[in-house]
């Protein structure tokens, strides 16, 4: 099986924080433990590195006495210049650019971020050598809301040019179990 789980809040407010490494609120942890409280259990943690990610993830492994790995394809997508700035400063500057993006990522990215295809590459990639790697392991993906949402594209067999239509809310934890070989069926999402 494999179950992600996007982080919780971050301090500094809603923004496209990419690979700014800003750390969890009190309440942001909250929302992963009560996201992963019993009887919620896994083989494997698998984390981003950034802070926001990869703490909660070291304290449930310490917690529960499991093994945890550190994966930088994991982090979130980089918003070039966009990086850790709110929707309403980039809107008041460039409003083009933001209204842009948000219609086709694909096609727009952020001014010097990473391309929206380059980061499903990247992800899908990780994902991949994950699953073959550790195969018959419930594993627990501790990651962010572009990288999960680039996931439900993959799994659910949705167009990447809808991306932005999936809501993944902090602390969200969605879990697929193996359907066959090659395709997983969604079993949980909370």
């Amino acid at each position: 099986m494999i179950t992600l789980l996007r982080h919780g809040e971050v301090k500094g407010g809603k923004r496209f924080r990419g690979s700014t490494n800003d750390p969890l609120t009190a309440k942001g942890f909250d929302q992963m433990r009560l996201a992963t409280k019993a009887p919620f259990t896994c083989d494997l943690v698998i984390s981003s590195p950034l802070q926001r990610c990869a703490a909660f993830a070291s304290e449930l492994a310490d917690d529960k006495s499991l093994p945890l790995l550190i994966e930088p394809r994991l982090t979130e997508l980089h918003f070039g210049d966009w990086e850790g700035r709110t929707s309403k400063q980039i809107y008041d500057e460039t409003p083009k650019d933001l209204t842009r993006f948000w219609s086709d990522p694909q096609k727009y990215p952020p001014p010097a971020g990473e391309r929206l295809q380059d980061f499903q590459t990247r992800v899908l990639a990780a994902f991949g050598e994950l699953i073959e790697r550790h195969k018959n392991q419930h594993l627990l993906l501790v990651t962010h809301g572009g990288v999960v949402r680039i996931l439900l594209c993959h799994l659910q067999n949705i167009a990447l040019a809808k991306i932005l239509e999936l809501e993944v809310g902090y602390g969200a934890r969605i879990t697929f179990a193996p359907k066959d070989k090659d395709h997983f069926v969604l079993v949980e999402q909370i």
